[in-house]
């Protein structure tokens, strides 16, 4: 591991996207991933979480954002041309109507376990997955997307939409009672992804006006008055809550520097939809990720990206996990299809090296999701592998030709990779 991909690459002045070795890695990492989780469905409805390895884990706690990114994922898979694709995907819309669906107080239940409910708070983060899932599937042909894109969209219409600042609230109990005052970053930024998402699939263009919102408070006021940094945590009038803790894996304190590329790259997403008006998105994305970039590489242990920041960018949580790599390689190979520069394509060979040498499982397929101080694969707050979303959105943004439509613009996996 480590010298491969720059074997595959080569050198010179060629840039790695444009690489037919580099492209053809990237293709056969992800046919890699999706053959590694194919194998999760279960017989009784839902998915397997898988161990390294593969083999099935006993858990059967099924998580809404699990269901979902599956759905999304193989949906991307088979928009790209891999064979045996439609099973996930039918499984995964299958369980999200009889599993996830509330049929008592409608709306997405977060974890079940076979018939038992295991959490039933209706989160705007669950929702917006099941957004972007159902509109992943509408592209992928799924006769029962139209249907599934309604209902979500008419549950964060009702339940979560915040006309007055243009954002999601995050939290509901079971019963639609509001018991917490929370709002975040998180839940809004893949808000983001999911409208986009929608708006790519049906053309409708609520979904395209309403991402820009989100992305004009957190992009266009929010960083550049923090920094170019993302607070995560914010009351409910919407300013920042600079002392919220909460759970230090899902709402750990600070900033988040893979927000951060996540964030960037869907602003251009949207700008690109939106027509490349004149505006501040291109700059304010290349500012944010360059800060995250700058406040997260972890040179000191020869790189990978810290988990969180203070806010003044100080290193908090250092624990590497695989999702922040993923997401500043998506950041900065939209940036590389924007504008082809030296500084940037140094960043994307050094995430791609970094990555393939840590977090890559060349042996099983997808990626270890922790590594420990040495740079080995550790699992002190993950099971296993239990996703596969991020990491093969990797390897499928730099193969697509632009900034959005990617799905619609996925070359063959089976091709490239030959």
């Amino acid at each position: 591991m480590g010298t491969e991909i720059a074997e595959a690459s080569g050198t010179g002045e060629v840039f790695w996207i444009d690489s037919p070795g580099h492209r053809r890695w990237l293709a056969r990492d992800a046919l890699r991933s999706l053959d590694f989780f194919r194998p999760t469905i279960r017989d009784d409805g839902g998915f397997h979480t898988l161990d390294v390895d593969g083999t099935r884990l006993a858990s059967g706690v099924q998580e809404l954002h699990t269901t979902t990114r599956l759905v999304h994922s193989f949906a991307l898979g088979h928009l790209a041309g891999v064979p045996d694709c439609a099973g996930v995907i039918d499984a995964g819309m299958r369980y999200l109507v009889q599993g996830h669906r509330d049929a008592d107080f409608e709306g997405y239940l977060w974890a079940r376990n076979g018939a038992s409910i295991v959490d039933d708070r209706k989160l705007a983060y669950g929702h917006v997955f099941v957004l972007l899932a159902a509109s992943s599937a509408l592209m992928a042909g799924h006769p029962e997307a139209d249907a599934l894109i309604l209902d979500a969209t008419s549950n964060l219409d009702r339940h979560f939409w915040e006309e007055g600042p243009g954002l999601f609230a995050d939290e509901w109990t079971r019963e639609w009672l509001p018991f917490s005052d929370y709002r975040g970053l998180n839940a809004n930024m893949h808000g983001v992804e999911a409208l986009l998402a929608a708006f790519e699939a049906t053309g409708h263009e609520v979904y395209l006006e309403r991402a820009g919102r989100i992305l004009d408070f957190f992009m266009g006021r929010i960083a550049p008055q923090h920094g170019w940094r993302l607070p995560e945590h914010y009351h409910a009038d919407w300013t920042v809550d600079p002392s919220y803790s909460g759970n230090p894996m899902f709402r750990p304190a600070g900033t988040t520097p893979g927000h951060s590329f996540e964030l960037s790259r869907l602003a251009l997403q949207h700008w690109d939809l939106a027509g490349r008006p004149h505006s501040s998105a291109p700059d304010a994305a290349r500012r944010v990720t360059m800060q995250a970039l700058a406040d997260g590489w972890d040179d000191a242990r020869g790189g990978g990206i810290v988990y969180t920041l203070d806010h003044d960018g100080t290193p908090a949580i250092r624990d590497r996990y695989w999702w922040p790599v993923t997401e500043a390689i998506g950041a900065i190979a939209s940036l590389i299809k924007l504008d082809r520069t030296a500084e940037d394509e140094a960043w994307y060979r050094r995430l791609w090296t970094f990555a393939d040498a840590h977090f890559v499982d060349h042996a099983n397929g997808g990626w270890f999701h922790e590594i420990d101080g040495g740079g080995r694969p550790t699992a002190t707050q993950f099971t296993g592998k239990p996703d596969i979303y991020h990491a093969l959105q990797a390897d499928l943004f730099p193969l697509a030709p632009g900034l959005s439509q990617q799905a619609a613009g996925l070359p063959k996996l089976t091709e490239v990779a030959a």
